[in-house]
């Protein structure tokens, strides 16, 4: 591959994504460069009085089939293909008359923004390009002596490299945007995939792509030695890929991760069902409270677990406040995400210059869609999101004594806590707050014991004469093995329980809770979280 720098003679632009067009082209045609151009494309470039040669007079063919058919030819994909310096290859270009091309400025049709958009299935596949991708990968396998530029963000530098260097580029500016370009083609051919799939009803397809855009790259992953990057995906999903970032330094990877889990556990709670607030540490909840309002939540949340709180991450299912905004800067906590902050809210954080406060436009829909990813050793694990909402599950009561209304309504906050905590999971709750939680241990007694010694530690730290415990509920993620934890609860002061049900031991964990007058609902689903 020769090392030399290459000079743009003549340059192939087509565009759907007109930003910077004309800016471009002039300044292409400043250094001598002769303009080839397709359809929408060319008449811009025309209509600006620049001197442009259609690409149906390079091929000698009409553009037809309603534009599907206008670069695929030889005079086209010759003149990207040709190795400079190879005498077969140039002999062939000279008999057919084929020029070369120098540069290719393609940008794709725009499927993945149609399929956002929520078109029809015609529209869909009308959206998906051909042409464009053919002369992408045709230009960037011969990178050796073709430029190619897939995005208007390497317009500007594009024009340095060429002032730069006389009206040339150099091999090492062509590697990058043909490595640039490659994954370009690679995310719109999995975009393309995964919607046929979707489309299909396919849950399994034989080839599972996956594609993103950089959104940022961090400082560091889990821990320091670790390298990071976030990328966005496209979905369709208020959270942490739709954050504006007010102010704060930059997120890490720790704070995407427990700001997401804090954002996916709050939006649990819509905003029509009243103010709601989740205190993340370590992807994990410590404290979770409804109220009257966002103040009246959060305190409620402290409670549960003040000690843990220290350094967490907030998230708030409304517009924030400048009273909740006030009581949450009385600690140092990391983040702040809300699907909305009002001036005197954003004001009150404006003091504390290291706090990051994120918006996203709305919160996240709890029976939503959407796929899982988890990578393992030679491969990943794909399943879909955890969609079912307590609200929708057919709860059965199995024990002799009812919840009472005010029990049930603390059994459903439970369960949609423990949703989102680290299995085994045990929470408590008492009057739209949790009361202690318990999270990732190894047995489900040792998770029930944990929650209950906290809700202790929290009581004896506000001054309280007992722990929330007392006359409260309790949930489980998953179905009580045995009686042990039921009744390490119960010694604990709950008076009702929600669990799923369905192990061998049922009958026996129900006696345990009749034997101790509690009210039993089994929902029928599991909530594991690992």
């Amino acid at each position: 591959m020769s090392e030399a720098n290459q000079p743009i003679k003549r340059a192939l632009i087509s565009v759907s994504d007109k930003t910077g067009l004309l800016d471009l082209a002039k300044a292409l045609v400043g250094h001598g460069v002769e303009l080839i151009s397709t359809g929408g494309t060319a008449k811009a470039l025309q209509q600006a009085g620049l001197n442009v040669r259609d690409v149906a007079d390079v091929t000698g063919f009409p553009e037809m089939m309603d534009g599907r058919l206008k670069t695929l030819h030889p005079k086209v994909h010759g003149g990207l293909l040709a190795v400079r310096g190879n005498t077969d290859h140039e002999h062939s270009a000279q008999e057919h008359d084929i020029a070369e091309i120098d540069l290719l400025v393609v940008n794709l049709y725009p499927f993945e923004e149609t399929v956002a958009k929520g078109a029809d299935y015609a529209n869909c596949v009308e959206n998906i390009d051909i042409g464009g991708p053919a002369m992408i990968r045709a230009a960037s396998k011969n990178h050796a002596g073709v430029a190619v530029v897939v995005e208007a963000a390497d317009y500007d530098g594009l024009l340095k490299e060429l002032a730069e260097n006389n009206g040339s580029t150099t091999l090492a500016f062509r590697k990058k945007l043909a490595a640039k370009a490659f994954s370009r083609t690679a995310s719109y051919d999995a975009a393309i995939s995964n919607w046929f799939a979707a489309e299909l009803g396919e849950d399994a397809p034989k080839w599972k792509t996956l594609s993103g855009q950089l959104t940022q790259t961090l400082r560091y992953g889990e821990n320091p030695h670790q390298n990071a990057a976030f990328y966005a995906t496209g979905e369709k999903r208020f959270g942490v890929a739709t954050v504006t970032q007010h102010q704060g330094k930059e997120l890490s990877y720790n704070n995407f991760n427990d700001t997401d889990a804090a954002f996916e556990l709050v939006s649990e709670f819509q905003p029509g069902d009243g103010a709601a607030v989740a205190i993340i540490k370590h992807a994990n909840p410590c404290g979770v409270a409804t109220g009257e309002t966002l103040l009246d939540a959060y305190e409620a949340a402290l409670r549960c677990d003040p000690v843990s709180a220290f350094g967490g991450i907030i998230a708030v299912n409304r517009v924030l406040d400048k009273a909740a905004a006030q009581a949450m800067v009385k600690i140092f906590t990391e983040v702040v995400i809300a699907p909305d902050a009002d001036d005197e809210a954003k004001a009150v954080f404006a003091a504390k210059k290291n706090l990051r406060l994120l918006t996203t436009g709305g919160t996240a829909d709890p029976r939503g869609h959407g796929q899982f990813i988890k990578t393992l050793s030679g491969g990943f694990l794909v399943q879909s999101r955890d969609h079912a909402c307590v609200e929708d599950l057919d709860l059965k009561v199995v024990t002799k004594r009812q919840p009472t209304a005010s029990e049930l309504d603390d059994l459903k906050f439970a369960f949609k806590v423990a949703k989102h905590v680290k299995s085994n999971a045990i929470v408590y709750a008492k009057d739209g707050q949790t009361a202690g939680i318990g999270a990732g241990q190894m047995s489900r007694i040792d998770s029930t014991r944990i929650a209950a010694w906290k809700a202790e530690a929290a009581a004896e730290q506000a001054g309280l004469p007992q722990p929330l415990t007392n006359g409260a509920v309790i949930a489980s993620d998953a179905f009580f093995p045995f009686a042990d934890g039921l009744i390490s609860a119960a010694d604990a002061g709950v008076t009702a329980v929600i669990q799923p049900g369905g192990s061998m031991r049922d009958d026996e964990v129900v006696a345990a809770a009749d034997e101790r007058n509690l009210a039993m609902v089994f929902t029928g689903v599991r909530h594991f979280r690992h």
